[in-house]
C-alpha cells in the first residue's frame, strides 16, 4: 500500500516538472534556425528540445539497422550473431520437442513412431548421448535390429554412454545365445559399473552357466559388498559355488583338491545336503569315519534327506542289516516323526526281513501321506509277510499315480531334476533348486476302472483272502470272489475272521 502510494506521488511530480518545463519553454522567447537547400526553419523553444529527442531516435534508429545489415552479413559468411543464436534456439526447441514425442512414443509402445520422432530430433540437436540412446531402444522396441546395433556401438564410442552401449549389446548377446560373448561383454560392463545390480546377476549367471566358479565367487563377493546381497544368502552360494567347484575337480579326478573344496562348501553351508554328503565322502577317503559321521548327523538334524542316509550307509558298506539298523540311530533318534525318518526306518527293517516291525515304522505314512516311495514299501512289506499278489498289486498300482514325494523342484519354474545340480536345467536359474514336494498332477481316465485288471490281475481262490485294511483301495481288487474262494476251501471247524 505504501509502495504504491510512493509511485503515484512520484508520477504526479514527475509530470508536474514536464508541464511546468512545457510551460516554461513556451514564455521563453528565441529558438532555433535551421536552413536546408536555401529554405530557414525557425523552431521554437519546445520544438526545438521535441526536435532534439527525434534525432536521437533516428540516429539511435539508423545505428541499430547498420549492426542489422552488419550481423546479415557476418551470418551469410558463417560467423555466430544474433540471427545464427536465433535459429540455433529455434532448431533446439523443435528438437527437443521431437525428443520429447519420442520418449513419449516410446511409453506407449509405438516403436516405430519412437524411431522416427528420434531421427527428427537426431537432425535437429546435437546431443548424440540423448538421441542415440532413444534412437536404439526405438529401434530395439520396432524390431530393427541392425539400427539398434548400429547405434548402440555408437554410444559405445562415447565415454559418457559406453557402459550404456555395452549393456545395450550384451542383451541381444544373451537373446542370440552366445553366452561366450555375452560373458566377456558383462565382464566389461561389470567393471565400469561394479554396482549395477543387474550386470552383477547377469555376469553371475553367465559365469554359473560356463562354470566359470571362481569368476562366480568374485562376482558374489562384490554383490556382497555393495549391498545388493544378504549376508546369509551370500554364504548359501558361496557354499554352492564351492560344491560346484568340487564336483568339476571330481570329473576331472583330481581328488586331494576335490576333498578340500568339498569340505570347505560343508563348512560354509552345513544344512547344504549335496555338500554334506560330499564333504562325508571326502572324509571317507581320508580313513576319517568320525568326521563323516559328525557331518552327516549335523546336516540330518536340519534336515532328513536320502542322499544323507546313503553317504551314511558308506561308512561301513559291509554290515549286517542288524548291524545297521543299531548305527543308523545315530540319524533316527534326531527326528523321529519326521516322514524321511519313518521311511528309512522301514527300509532298513525290511532289509533286516522283520516286516511287522517295518509296518510299524511306517505307522499311516501310506493313507495319510502317501506317496510313491511309502506304497512300494507297504508292497514290499505285504510281499514280505505272504500276502496274495492281488493284495501286493493293489499297492503297486496305487503308487503309478501316487506323488513322487520331495523331489529337487526349481522354484522359478517349478521343474523337477533327478539330482541336485546349482543351475536349473530348464531355465537356467541360479541356486534355485529345493528339497520339496512338487505340485501333485491329477490323471483322469475313462477306461481306468476297466484297465485294473489288467494290471492287477484276477485274484488267485487258493489263496487266503487278506484283510480289507490291508488293501489301499477296496475297488482295486475283486475282493467277493477272493471270500467266496476262501469259503470253498475253509475247513468246518475253522471260525470266519
Amino acid at each position: 500500500m505504501l509502495w504504491s502510494l510512493i509511485k503515484i506521488l512520484v508520477f504526479v511530480a514527475i509530470t508536474a516538472a514536464l508541464a511546468l518545463g512545457a510551460s516554461y519553454l513556451l514564455e521563453t522567447d528565441g529558438g532555433v534556425q535551421i536552413t536546408v537547400a536555401g529554405t530557414e526553419y525557425t523552431l521554437g523553444p519546445l520544438q526545438s528540445v521535441i526536435a532534439g529527442l527525434l534525432l536521437i531516435v533516428a540516429v539511435w534508429v539508423l545505428l541499430k539497422l547498420l549492426a542489422l545489415l552488419g550481423a546479415v552479413l557476418r551470418f551469410l559468411s558463417g560467423d555466430e550473431t544474433a540471427l545464427s543464436r536465433y535459429f540455433d534456439r529455434s532448431r533446439e526447441q523443435r528438437g527437443f520437442q521431437a525428443l520429447a514425442d519420442g520418449l513419449m512414443a516410446l511409453a506407449s509402445g509405438e516403436g516405430r513412431l519412437a524411431l522416427n520422432k528420434a531421427k527428427k530430433a537426431e537432425k535437429y540437436l546435437k546431443q548424440p548421448a540423448l538421441t542415440n540412446l532413444l534412437k536404439a531402444q526405438a529401434a530395439e522396441l520396432a524390431g530393427d535390429r541392425a539400427t539398434a546395433t548400429e547405434t548402440y556401438q555408437k554410444l559405445v564410442a562415447d565415454e559418457r554412454t559406453r557402459f550404456v552401449g555395452i549393456r545395450g549389446i550384451l542383451k541381444q548377446k544373451v537373446a542370440d545365445g552366445d553366452t561366450e560373448t555375452a560373458r566377456k561383454l558383462a565382464e566389461k560392463a561389470f567393471a565400469l559399473k561394479p554396482k549395477h545390480e543387474e550386470t552383477q546377476d547377469l555376469l553371475l549367471k553367465l559365469q554359473a552357466q560356463a562354470h566359470d566358479w571362481a569368476g562366480a565367487r568374485s562376482t558374489l563377493n562384490a554383490k556382497l559388498k555393495s549391498g545388493t546381497l544378504p549376508r546369509d544368502v551370500h554364504t548359501r552360494r558361496d557354499a554352492v559355488l564351492a560344491l560346484s567347484e568340487a564336483r568339476d575337480v571330481i570329473d576331472e579326478e583330481a581328488t586331494i583338491e576335490a576333498r578340500e573344496k568339498a569340505i570347505e562348501a560343508n563348512r560354509l553351508s552345513p544344512d547344504l545336503v549335496p555338500a554334506a554328503a560330499m564333504a562325508a565322502r571326502s572324509y571317507l577317503a581320508r580313513n576319517k569315519p568320525r568326521n563323516a559321521t559328525r557331518i552327516l548327523r549335523k546336516a540330518w538334524d536340519v534336515q532328513p534327506h536320502p542322499d544323507l542316509a546313503a553317504a551314511f550307509a558308506e561308512i561301513k558298506p559291509d554290515e549286517t542289516p542288524i548291524e545297521r539298523i543299531k548305527r543308523f540311530t545315530a540319524l533316527t533318534r534326531l527326528h523321529p516323526d519326521h516322514p524321511e525318518t519313518r521311511l528309512l526306518r522301514a527300509e532298513l527293517h525290511i532289509a533286516a526281513e522283520d516286516f511287522p516291525e517295518a509296518r510299524r515304522a511306517l505307522g499311516d505314512l501310506p493313507h495319510a501321506a502317501a506317496d510313491a516311495r511309502a506304497l512300494t514299501l507297504m508292497a514290499a512289506i505285504e510281499r514280505g509277510e505272504g500276502a496274495s499278489d492281488a493284495v501286493v498289486h493293489g499297492w503297486l498300482t496305487k503308487a503309478l499315480s501316487a506323488p513322487r514325494g520331495p523331489q529337487w523342484v526349481c522354484t522359478n519354474c517349478q521343474h523337477i531334476h533327478g539330482d541336485w545340480t546349482p543351475i536349473c536345467t530348464n531355465c537356467e536359474s541360479f541356486d534355485t533348486l529345493s528339497w520339496e514336494t512338487p505340485e501333485a498332477q491329477h490323471y483322469a481316465s475313462a477306461t481306468g476302472a476297466h484297465l485294473l485288471p489288467l494290471i492287477v490281475g484276477k485274484p488267485d481262490s487258493s489263496e487266503p483272502a487278506p484283510d480289507h485294511k490291508d488293501i489301499p483301495d477296496a475297488n482295486l481288487v475283486d475282493v467277493s470272489a477272493l471270500e467266496k474262494g476262501d469259503e470253498a476251501d475253509r475247513p468246518k471247524d475253522e471260525p470266519e475272521k
